[in-house]
C-alpha cells in the first residue's frame, strides 16, 4: 500500500499529520508553521506559531500578542513528533522561509512566496534539495520575465528627479510590508526627502533590528506634507489611491512597483503615470530554475497561474505535477497582497 502524503490540503491549509502542525493555515490551529508573515500566509488566532528568527518581529507585528512564537535560525532543524522541521531562506520579504520537513527518508519543501533574484531588503534564496516540492506560481506564465532590478532603480531615480524639475511629489505605491522596504533600500536617498505612509513605519525599525539599511524616512502628516510637496519621494500602500489624502501633496505623480506592471496596459487600467516592474515573487525563468533545483520529481502548484505551469512542468520537463488548493489568489494587479491594511493617512 503507498505512503500517505506527508503533506496534504486540508479545510484548514496545508496540513503534516506525522507531526502535528500545519503550514500557513487560514484558520485557527494548534501548532502553526508560518513561511511569512504577510497576512495570506499568517493568520491569527493559533495556540503556537513557528517562524524564522528574522521574521519574528514582523509576526508578532501581524498577529498581535496573544499566542506565543517559536524561532529558529535559518537552516537549523527541529523535530515535532519525530518529524524534522528546517526554515530556508525565499528571498521573498525579510524572514520569508522554506519549510523543509523531512520524515522517515522522505523530504518535502514547501515555499511559501519566494524569489530568485537578490536583494537589498530580504535574504537571498536557498535552494533546498528535496524529493517533494510545493511551489507559488503568482506569475507562473512565460510572459512574466523580471528587468535586471539595478536597471528599475535607475529608472524610478530618473523618474523622481524628473518630478521635481517640474515640481511634482513623487509617490510609489507598493505594499506596506516588504516591498515599501525593498523600494526604499534601492532609491538614491540623496536626490531628495522621503517620507512613508503610516502603514509601512512600523515596520521601518524592525527591518533595522535585522540589519537592513534603510534610508531615514519620515512618517507622513497633515503637519510635514508641505516638506516633501514638489520634491519628495512618497511610499504609501496600493489603498490610498483615489483616497483625499492624494490631493494635499498634489500636484503629484502616481507610480506602481509590482510585477504586474510587465503586463501590457496595467498601467492605463490602474490610472497610473509611471509602472516599475519590481516583483518579489519568482518570475517564470526562476521558476523553472528553482524547481530543477530542487531535483524533485512531484511538484504540488499553488497561488496564481498554476493550470499553465502544471503543463509545462509534465509536458516538457517531465514531473509530476498537480494543483495545490488555496484559499488566496496571492498578489494582484489591482492589491499587491490579499487583505492589505487599510489605515489611512494621518492628513486630515
Amino acid at each position: 500500500m503507498p505512503r500517505p502524503p506527508l503533506i496534504h490540503a486540508t479545510p484548514h491549509g496545508l496540513y503534516c499529520e506525522a507531526g502535528g502542525f500545519y503550514i500557513d493555515p487560514w484558520r485557527p490551529v494548534d501548532r502553526a508553521v508560518i513561511t511569512h508573515a504577510h497576512s495570506d500566509h499568517a493568520r491569527s488566532g493559533s495556540r503556537a506559531y513557528l517562524c524564522s528568527r528574522s521574521g519574528e518581529g514582523v509576526l508578532r507585528h501581524r498577529i498581535g500578542s496573544a499566542s506565543p512564537i517559536e524561532s529558529l535560525p535559518f537552516g537549523e532543524q527541529t523535530t515535532m513528533n519525530g518529524v524534522t522541521v528546517s526554515l530556508h531562506p525565499a528571498g521573498h520579504i525579510l524572514g520569508s522561509a522554506q519549510v523543509r520537513v523531512e520524515h522517515q527518508g522522505e523530504v518535502w519543501v514547501v515555499s511559501g512566496d519566494y524569489k530568485t533574484a537578490p536583494d537589498a531588503a530580504a535574504e537571498n534564496y536557498e535552494p533546498v534539495r528535496c524529493n517533494h516540492f510545493i511551489t507559488e506560481c503568482t506569475f507562473g506564465l512565460p510572459i512574466y520575465r523580471w528587468p535586471d532590478q539595478a536597471d528599475v532603480f535607475a529608472e524610478l531615480n530618473q523618474w523622481w528627479r524628473a518630478n521635481q524639475e517640474l515640481g511634482r511629489t513623487s509617490i510609489v505605491l507598493a505594499y506596506s510590508l516588504g516591498k515599501a522596504q525593498r523600494v526604499l533600500a534601492g532609491v538614491d536617498a540623496s536626490i531628495g526627502p522621503i517620507a512613508v505612509h503610516g502603514a509601512v513605519a512600523p515596520f521601518m525599525p524592525l527591518y533595522r533590528r535585522e540589519g537592513i539599511e534603510l534610508p531615514e524616512v519620515e512618517t507622513l502628516t497633515k503637519d510635514n506634507a508641505q516638506d516633501y510637496r514638489g520634491k519628495g519621494l512618497v511610499v504609501a500602500p496600493g489603498s490610498v489611491q483615489g483616497t483625499t489624502w492624494l490631493k494635499k501633496i498634489a500636484p503629484n505623480s502616481l507610480a506602481f512597483a509590482s510585477g504586474w506592471m510587465a503586463v501590457r496596459g496595467a498601467r492605463r487600467r490602474l490610472s497610473l503615470d509611471r509602472g516599475f516592474v519590481l516583483s518579489d515573487h519568482v518570475d517564470w525563468p526562476g521558476l523553472i530554475d528553482a524547481v530543477k533545483a530542487t531535483g524533485a520529481e512531484t511538484i504540488g502548484a499553488t497561488h496564481g497561474h498554476t493550470a499553465p505551469f502544471i503543463r509545462y512542468a509534465r509536458e516538457v520537463m517531465g514531473l509530476n505535477a498537480y494543483n495545490v488548493p488555496t484559499h488566496f489568489v496571492g498578489e494582484r494587479i489591482d492589491r499587491e497582497e490579499p487583505e492589505e491594511p487599510q489605515t489611512e493617512l494621518p492628513l486630515g
